[in-house]
């Protein structure tokens, strides 16, 4: 039988810790939430790798260096909402809801959210709620949002997300250019977004966040 809490600890010590990933709750969280159940069970054993795991259907759950290094950015407090864009089966929500006050969820697919609740409850994430809708509507009815993360990459980062984003809160993306990419924390200062860099990484860019290129003649 594959011990699972062991590869959660290597998983923190081979991965987030040397990414200088070292704040408690972040590591705690790293090492409570079961990983492998927050993926088909076909993935179970891949659910540790050290690289974005392929769920399928265009989704995907972000490596471990990459969410731990955003979460780690974004500084999330006990009382902060918090929304959670392409939580897939909820891993990434299941890791939040152990530091914030409360995670809205979304995903488009019908029976990824259903799955995702059901998880999700089973491992005491109650404090979690998954949202059926377009990724890149995000939440607005259970906003706005002390702090967006977005699970995935962006070429373009649509207003009605970040519009659900209060002043003074934060947001994470991960922003693609061809094969590079950067995540990047942006702040709500006096309505406006201002953009800071926090490290390199790579991932696929979610379904709606694409940069649609412009006409010519």
């Amino acid at each position: 039988m594959t011990d699972y809490a062991a590869r959660r600890t290597m998983m923190v010590d081979t991965q987030v810790r040397p990414a200088d990933v070292t704040k408690f709750p972040i590591i705690d969280a790293m090492l409570s939430v079961p990983r492998e159940a927050f993926v088909p069970t076909a993935l179970r054993e891949a659910a540790y790798l050290g690289e974005n795991l392929d769920l399928g259907e265009g989704r995907l759950m972000l490596d471990p260096r990459t969410l731990a290094k955003m979460l780690d950015a974004l500084r999330i407090e006990g009382g902060d909402l918090v929304l959670d864009i392409g939580s897939a089966y909820g891993y990434s929500a299941a890791v939040i809801a152990r530091m914030a006050e409360a995670v809205v969820g979304v995903e488009e697919d019908a029976a990824i959210v259903e799955e995702a609740q059901r998880t999700l409850a089973e491992h005491g994430a109650d404090n979690v709620i998954m949202h059926q809708g377009a990724l890149n509507a995000g939440a607005p009815d259970h906003g706005p949002y002390d702090v967006i993360t977005v699970q995935g990459a962006v070429e373009h980062l649509p207003e009605t997300i970040t519009d659900q984003l209060k002043e003074g809160g934060r947001i994470a993306c991960l922003f693609m250019q061809g094969a590079l990419g950067q995540v990047r924390i942006g702040y709500r200062i006096d309505g406006r977004l201002n953009w800071r860099f926090a490290f390199n990484a790579g991932a696929p860019v979610l379904p709606g966040f694409e940069r649609h290129a412009a006409f010519t003649l």
